[in-house]
C-alpha cells in the first residue's frame, strides 16, 4: 500500500511489478511466406516487417530459406519461428525456420518438426515454442501437439494431442496458455488450450461464435483474438475475442477492413494486426489492418505488405506469450 503521501513503497513495488506483465520494447512484426497470385509470383519467400506501433507500410526483411504457403509463426523476443507449410511442389514440410527480429536478413534452418505440417498452428511463451495440428504429406489431418525450445536449434519433441483433429486452425497465447480454435475437415467451432510449461494432451477451453476455419490468431497476455477465414460462405470479416485465463465461448469483437480468410496474425500486448490474405475467390491482398485488443470494435487501416498474397504467416518481437 502507498503511504499517507500517496508514495509505494520500494519493497512493494517491486512485488507488485513482478507480477505486471512488462511490454517488450522491441515492437516489430513479421509477416512471411504465402502465395502471391495477383502478383503472379506464386510461392513467396518474401519477409516484410513492420513497427507495431507505427501505421505504414512493410520492409523488405529478407527472404525464407524455403518458399511456403500456410505456415505459421511464432518466437520469443528475440527470434521469429516459422514452422511448417506447403511447398512449391505442393507437400507439406516439417522443415522449421528462425530469423532474428531485431535484425534483417534470410531465415535459417532451425530443425524439424515430428511429422510434417501445412495449415498448422503455433504459439510461444518466451522459452518454448509449440506447433499443433495441420495436415502432412499424405493428406491425413493431425492433432498432434510437439515443441522446440526457441533459443537452441534443433527437432520438435512431442508434447501431447489436441481434442481435435484439424487443419487450417487459428492459434494465440498469453505467458502460461497457448489456444488452437476453428479449423477442417470441417468447419467446426471447437477451441482448446495448453499449459506450455508443461506436456500432456490439450482440454476443452469453449467454442467459437461459428465455425470457421483458415481463420488467424493473435493475443495481448490476457486476451485473445481469433480473425477472418471462412465460415462455409466465403471468407468473413469477423473478429472475436477470448479471455484466455477463464474457459468459454468467444464473444464478437468487431469486422475486419475486408472480409478475409488464409490471413496472418501478429499484435504486441495492445495493437493487434492482421495482414494478407484471401478476400474473394482468386484473390489476394497486399492490406493489414490493426485493432486495439483491450477494446472491442472495427478494425482500421495499418499499411501495405510489400506484396499481395494468401496463405502468409505473422509472428512479433512483442506477443502476448512474452513476459
Amino acid at each position: 500500500m502507498p503511504n499517507y503521501q500517496g508514495v509505494w513503497s520500494l519493497s512493494t513495488q517491486m512485488q507488485n511489478a513482478s507480477a505486471w506483465p512488462s511490454q517488450p520494447l522491441f515492437q516489430r512484426a513479421l509477416f512471411q511466406g504465402g502465395y502471391a497470385q495477383t502478383a503472379e509470383l506464386g510461392y513467396t519467400n518474401v519477409i516484410d516487417y513492420v513497427t507495431i506501433t507505427s501505421a505504414g507500410n512493410a520492409t523488405d526483411f529478407g527472404d525464407l530459406a524455403s518458399a511456403v504457403f500456410k505456415s505459421y509463426g511464432t518466437g520469443s523476443t528475440t527470434r521469429g519461428i516459422i514452422g511448417g507449410g506447403q511447398l512449391s511442389n505442393g507437400q507439406a514440410t516439417n522443415e522449421i525456420q528462425y530469423v532474428t527480429v531485431a535484425s534483417t536478413g534470410n531465415a535459417t534452418d532451425f530443425g524439424d518438426l515430428t511429422d510434417t505440417m501445412r495449415g498448422l498452428g503455433a504459439c510461444a511463451s518466451n522459452v518454448r515454442g509449440i506447433f499443433a495440428g495441420g495436415e502432412n504429406a499424405s493428406s491425413t489431418t493431425l492433432n498432434i501437439i510437439s515443441y522446440i525450445t526457441i533459443a537452441s536449434t534443433g527437432n520438435a519433441t512431442d508434447f501431447g494431442d489436441r481434442t481435435v483433429t484439424k487443419r487450417d486452425i487459428a492459434s494465440h497465447s498469453s505467458q502460461t496458455r497457448g489456444v488452437f480454435a476453428g479449423g477442417l475437415t470441417s468447419n467446426v467451432n471447437t477451441i482448446d488450450f495448453i499449459v506450455i510449461a508443461s506436456t500432456g494432451n490439450a482440454q476443452d477451453f469453449g467454442d467459437l461464435t461459428e465455425g470457421n476455419a483458415n481463420l488467424t490468431g493473435l493475443s495481448s497476455p490476457t486476451r485473445g483474438i481469433f480473425a477472418g477465414g471462412n465460415t462455409g460462405g466465403g471468407a468473413t470479416d469477423r473478429i472475436q475475442y477470448i479471455t484466455i485465463a477463464s474457459e468459454g465461448n468467444s464473444t464478437t469483437f468487431g469486422d475486419l477492413v475486408l472480409p478475409t480468410e488464409f490471413c496472418a496474425g501478429a499484435s504486441s500486448h495492445t495493437i493487434g494486426l492482421i495482414g494478407g490474405g484471401d478476400p474473394h475467390p482468386g484473390s489476394d491482398t497486399n492490406k493489414i489492418d490493426t485493432i486495439t485488443i483491450a477494446t472491442t470494435g472495427n478494425a482500421t487501416d495499418f499499411g501495405d505488405l510489400t506484396v499481395a498474397r494468401y496463405g502468409p504467416s505473422g509472428l512479433s518481437s512483442a506477443h502476448g506469450g512474452l513476459a
